[in-house]
Formats: C-alpha cells, sequence, structure tokens
C-alpha cells in the first residue's frame, strides 16, 4: 500500500542521507604548483627549482609520501611563499591527514590572505575533518572573496545541509544554479531538502531538472523515486528505481537502500526481491543480509530466512541477534536439533554482551524445544 505524502511514515531525513549513497557534492581542493619567489641567493633558488620540480612529479604520480619531504622542504627555503603551505594542504588532504592540511592552508592564509582558493580548501579539509561549523565560515569567507567560486557555494551547501539548515543550504545551492544554471548536483540536492521540506511538487521537478542535466546517476534517480512515492505515484516510482538499478548493478548499496524504501512504502514482494539482489551483489554484506532474513521470516518465508540468517552469523559471529533469529526461524521449520544449537550460542552471547532480557528471550525458546 502507498501513503499519502501528508501521511508517509517514511523517515525522510535518514532516507534522503542515505539515498545519497555516499555522495558529498564537494570537490578535492586542486593542486599548486608553487613557483620560486625572488631569492637573494642563486644557488637556493636553483636548488628550489628544483625541488618543486621533483614535488610536482610526485604529486602528479600521486606519490604523496615522497612529495610531502619536497614541499617541506621548500617551505623552509622559502616560508614567505603561499603556495607552498598551499601544495603541502593539497599533499596532506589527499593522503587523508586533513588536521595537518588545516595547519598548511592556514599557513598559507595568513602570507595571502585574499585567495578565495585558498580559504575553500580550507572549508575542504575543515569538513572533511568533522569541523562543519568552522567549515561553513571558510566556505563564507571563499564566496565573498569571489562570488563565482562555484566550489566554496557548493562546499557551503553540503555542510549545511549535513548540519540541517535546510534553508541556509538551499540558498547556497540557488546561488550555484545562478552561476551554473546547468550544474546536475545543485538541482538534486534542492529537490532532496524541498522534498524533506514536504513541498513535493518543487521537490519533484528539481529532481527531474538534475535527471535532465546529469540522465547517467543512479542517485538522482532513486531520489526521484522517492519524490513520486512521496506523491503516492508508485508507477513512477518503480521506473525510477529500475533506471537507477539499470545504471548501476553493481552497487549493492544501491539494491539495498531500494528495497528499504519499497519496504517502508508496503511493497513486500518489491523490496524482498530488491534485498535479494543487494545480497547477490554483495554476498558479504551483513547489513543486506539480516535486512532479507528479517523480511523473509516475516513473510514466512523461513528456508530464505535461514540461508541468510547462517550467512550473517558467520560473517559477524559475535551477531547475537542473528543467531536467535536464525533459531527462530529452525524452529519453525522443525529443525529442532539445530534451532537449540542456534538459540544457545544467542544466549550466550547475549549473556557475555551484558543483555540480560534478550538473553531470557533466548531462554524462553530453548525451553518451548525441549
Amino acid at each position: 500500500m502507498i501513503h499519502s505524502a501528508k501521511n508517509s511514515k517514511v523517515c525522510w531525513r535518514s532516507t534522503f542521507i542515505c539515498c545519497l549513497i555516499g555522495a558529498t557534492f564537494t570537490v578535492s581542493p586542486q593542486g599548486v604548483y608553487a613557483q620560486a619567489t625572488n631569492l637573494q641567493s642563486g644557488q637556493t633558488k636553483q636548488e628550489l627549482d628544483n625541488l618543486l620540480k621533483k614535488g610536482r612529479e610526485l604529486v602528479d604520480a600521486k606519490n604523496w609520501a615522497g612529495a610531502l619531504p619536497m614541499f617541506q622542504r621548500a617551505a623552509a627555503l622559502d616560508e614567505k611563499n603561499p603556495r607552498i603551505f598551499s601544495g603541502i594542504g593539497y599533499i596532506q588532504a589527499q593522503a587523508g591527514n586533513f588536521q595537518e592540511a588545516i595547519s598548511a592552508y592556514q599557513q598559507a592564509i595568513v602570507l595571502d590572505p585574499n585567495n578565495s582558493d585558498f580559504e575553500y580548501a580550507l572549508g575542504f579539509s575543515l569538513a572533511s575533518a568533522g569541523n562543519d561549523q568552522s567549515a561553513v565560515t571558510a566556505y563564507r569567507r571563499a564566496s565573498e572573496l569571489d562570488g563565482k567560486n562555484l566550489n566554496a557555494h557548493l562546499g557551503l551547501g553540503t555542510v549545511l545541509f549535513r548540519q540541517g539548515r535546510l534553508d541556509q543550504a538551499l540558498a547556497a545551492y540557488r546561488k550555484v544554479i545562478a552561476i551554473a544554471p546547468k550544474n546536475a548536483e545543485a538541482y538534486e540536492m534542492i529537490g532532496l531538502m524541498l522534498l524533506q521540506k514536504e513541498q513535493f511538487d518543487q521537490g519533484v521537478s528539481a529532481l527531474q531538472r538534475a535527471a535532465e542535466l546529469n540522465p547517467r546517476s543512479s542517485s538522482i534517480q532513486i531520489n526521484l523515486g522517492i519524490g513520486w512515492l512521496s506523491q503516492g505515484d508508485r508507477q513512477a516510482a518503480l521506473a525510477a528505481f529500475t533506471r537507477a538499478v539499470k545504471l548501476d548493478p553493481s552497487n549493492g548499496k544501491l539494491h539495498l537502500q531500494t528495497g528499504k524504501i519499497l519496504q517502508e512504502v508496503g511493497d513486500t514482494t518489491g523490496a524482498l526481491a530488491a534485498y535479494q539482489r543487494a545480497v547477490n551483489v554483495n554476498s558479504q554484506s551483513i547489513e543486506a543480509q539480516l535486512a532479507l532474513a528479517d523480511l523473509a521470516i516475516e513473510q514466512q518465508e523461513f528456508i530464505r530466512a535461514i540461508v541468510a540468517y547462517r550467512e550473517a552469523a558467520r560473517l559477524d559471529p559475535q551477531n547475537a541477534r542473528a543467531y536467535y533469529q536464525l533459531g527462530i526461524a529452525l524452529k519453525a521449520r522443525g529443525r529442532r536439533t539445530e534451532a537449540i544449537t542456534a538459540l544457545q550460542e544467542a544466549q550466550a552471547l547475549y549473556q557475555q554482551q551484558g543483555k540480560p532480557d534478550e538473553a531470557k528471550k533466548a531462554e524462553s525458546a530453548l525451553k518451548d524445544l525441549r
């Protein structure tokens, strides 16, 4: 059964964020190719040129560990060159060392306080390190220095969205569209936020525009499907989900998310099929195995549930719930000995994990079998 938009039981916020499938819509800072400034010593300048040349070659080869000491030595020789410090920040960010990247970009900004790209790179590093509020400040500063800095507006919108500041995030993404009217990512994010604000017609329209601009994006299609579901149009929603899967058939997370959405709106058959595809694509996903098993046991498809719970328990031997549910499914099939073994394992794990209520449930189920 499809719920109306007004009465939908879908947990919109968590669903939308999950549907981004990891997308952040922020762009990594550009590598900065520093040049030597006016140094008094010709020998020092030659050494600096050599260091920067070798460092750039290593950066191009993505050899971050090799490039870093080259730029650090260059910074010691030319300590007033902001682009060298920016280069260090770029290398550290690419290596995932965001705190070090922050320090380097801050030094670059001290030397060149009006560089929008440096402020953007600082914002990117701060956001990547989880310091969202400081990232907002840096992104705003970058956009003030250069109103056409597209990446600064995108980064600002992303962080504000992550903080749940939807109106401000919408304003940031609308600035992106004003600068780049064909930016599909901005339209997608605008659509998502409008759906969260229950402005369903406008949200779907924005997502349709995103799909026109980027017809190869699976995330746009799945979010468009959610939009159609919010309006009660199951047929259009399923068509969008189908397009998403065709665009990215090997994405197990996409199949899993599709299953969750279909289950939330009452399409059990479709959800089971989606969960099964998720398992087929990535049999090592505990989340997919449990989702398939839970829905299967709910639908009394005990064989399918047994297979999935057994695999989940194999993947995570400390998962007491997987053993408990496995025991219940085995019991339903009359496989008494196997059920006892699974429930005993569940009971022992629950006790070890300090969950006495769950342990009592397992004990009660065991008594029914003895």
